[in-house]
């Protein structure tokens, strides 16, 4: 990534979680926040990769970083994803792809021989600001969540 930070695609999508309907760039102008995409609620890799991030939601607090996790699954299925497993992080439903497109992790994707369109799993560290401060792309689930958390204690 260059010295020069770039701004973090613009959005405005609904929020299962936390204390308003939706969210968007602009509402977060000011709080540094972690946003996750994840291919598909309920999932094992998406469950872990959940369970970490609200493992240490407290720890993100603490240092005033807002954690959203981000998929194209429903609200109702985010609603059902987080009692099921006891998720706290807000999750955004991305149903229609355009965040997932914006910030480029709608990719095609292979399994079984299959190609198919799908998230790749990335995470964004966005600054007070607005602009994309660290990036994480093709993430690996084991000890992500921690090292997003001491990238951002770094802001």
């Amino acid at each position: 990534m260059s010295d020069t930070l770039e701004l973090a695609p613009d959005f405005t999508l609904p929020v299962h979680g936390g204390d308003h309907g939706e969210v968007s760039l602009k509402d977060l102008r000011g709080t540094p926040f972690v946003l996750f995409f994840y291919p598909r609620d309920d999932t094992s890799g998406c469950t872990k990769e959940n369970e970490a991030f609200t493992a240490l939601e407290g720890e993100f607090a603490q240092i005033g970083v807002k954690v959203f996790g981000i998929s194209k699954d429903s609200l109702e299925s985010h609603e059902k994803f987080m009692a099921k497993k006891k998720l706290t992080v807000p999750l955004i439903s991305d149903e229609h792809g355009t965040a997932s497109e914006d910030f480029g992790v709608w990719k095609e994707k292979s399994m079984y021989g299959k190609k198919f369109m799908g998230i790749e799993r990335s995470t964004f560290l966005i600054d007070a600001e607005g602009r994309v401060a660290r990036e994480w792309r093709k993430v690996k689930v084991l000890g992500h969540a921690e090292e997003v958390l001491e990238a951002a204690k770094a802001l």
